[in-house]
């Protein structure tokens, strides 16, 4: 089955509100995938509230405009998605793929290793001024 079971979609400035908005986007789409187990949906929406911080935290404006926070999440029988997009940021320049987590003086750069450790796959593109992030996680085996 590959059909999309519950929805929510986030869009406003990334601020700080918004990460309280995006958790009651969560919280209300887990009443309408009540058989998602609870483990999914703590680490899938760990995840996904990580990566909306980030936005909010660390996306740099690409224009005098102020940037803006974007959260689609759907839910199949066999898996979690959601897309986190900063709509009018910089381009990070960063490669998704080789971060990891950093030492244990850091004062930062532990976001990404927890999303990576949290979800099955994490993707980055760059797309018409926006830094998108695809965070996917399988279902677990019942």
């Amino acid at each position: 089955m590959t059909d999309i079971i519950a929805r929510r979609h986030f869009r406003d400035k990334a601020a700080e509100q918004s990460i309280e908005a995006v958790h009651n986007q969560l919280d209300e789409l887990w009443n309408d995938a009540s058989f998602v187990p609870e483990l999914d949906r703590l680490t899938f929406t760990t995840a996904v509230i990580e990566a909306a911080t980030n936005v909010v935290l660390h996306a740099v404006p690409d224009s005098p405009a102020p940037v803006e926070l974007g959260v689609d999440i759907w839910i199949k029988a066999q898996s979690l998605r959601a897309q986190i997009s900063a709509f009018g940021a910089a381009d990070p320049e960063l490669d998704a793929d080789a971060a990891g987590m950093p030492g244990p003086d850091a004062e930062s750069g532990r976001g990404l290793a927890l999303i990576r450790a949290l979800v099955s796959t994490v993707t980055f593109a760059r797309q018409d001024g926006t830094n998108i992030w695809i965070l996917s996680r399988d279902a677990t085996p019942a």
